[in-house]
């Protein structure tokens, strides 16, 4: 688990949440983002909240629902009012989140020159580097739902993740950091010695489920 924390510390931004036109809650196994979103929207941080996501890679095979979908019903049980919620529910990966995401808030009117960007806690320095080359033109700051690795794993194990597979996701995001960078699908990130070794550690152990090929 010291490996896990290492490249779960190196993905984690820390920016503290500041004012913005939308929250956006980004699509994945996370039903703690949700929580997060609807915290933020009772704080006042925007009036309005945007989920996005359809199925993808850890979810397609265990929800038939959209996240999108899932995680709206999460937000207005926490009392976030039904017409203030914004869905996406297409999109299957990361990229595609920010290339619909911009469309669905323009065709519902809802203006997004700052955005609130919340994803699970890996997922932060990831986003970011993506946002700058799939939705460019937005301001944004990135949170995330404010639990530990093992919080995180045991909220995941609830609704069908497994521990082994949460590890190998945040193995193969780290991994997609370099990866999608080389690809154009993300600005590059400077990957520090330690968490290389600790990726590479996590690897030989066989954590490699998640990596992309």
């Amino acid at each position: 688990m010291e490996n896990v924390q290492i490249l779960w510390n190196f993905m984690h931004m820390g920016q503290q949440p500041e004012r913005g036109d939308v929250i956006v809650g980004f699509g994945c196994y996370d039903e703690d983002i949700p929580k997060r979103c609807a915290e933020l929207f009772h704080r006042g941080f925007a009036p309005y909240v945007c989920f996005s996501g359809g199925l993808g890679r850890n979810t397609s095979g265990i929800w038939s629902r959209p996240e999108a979908e899932r995680f709206a019903a999460i937000a207005i049980s926490g009392g976030v009012p039904e017409n203030r919620i914004i869905l996406e529910n297409q999109s299957t990966n990361s990229a595609e989140n920010l290339l619909f995401t911009p469309k669905v808030l323009a065709e519902a009117g809802v203006k997004a020159e700052k955005i609130i960007a919340v994803h699970k806690p890996y997922m932060e320095k990831r986003l970011w580097a993506a946002m700058q080359v799939y939705w460019p033109g937005v301001r944004a700051v990135y949170t995330s739902p404010r639990v530990s690795v093992e919080e995180h794993i045991a909220h995941a194990e609830a609704v069908g993740i497994s521990r082994k597979r949460v590890i190998e996701t945040l193995v193969g995001d780290v991994q997609r950091m370099e990866l999608y960078a080389k690809k154009g699908y993300q600005v590059p990130v400077e990957i520090p010695a330690e968490v290389r070794t600790a990726f590479d550690e996590l690897v030989r152990r066989g954590y490699i489920g998640q990596l992309a090929r």
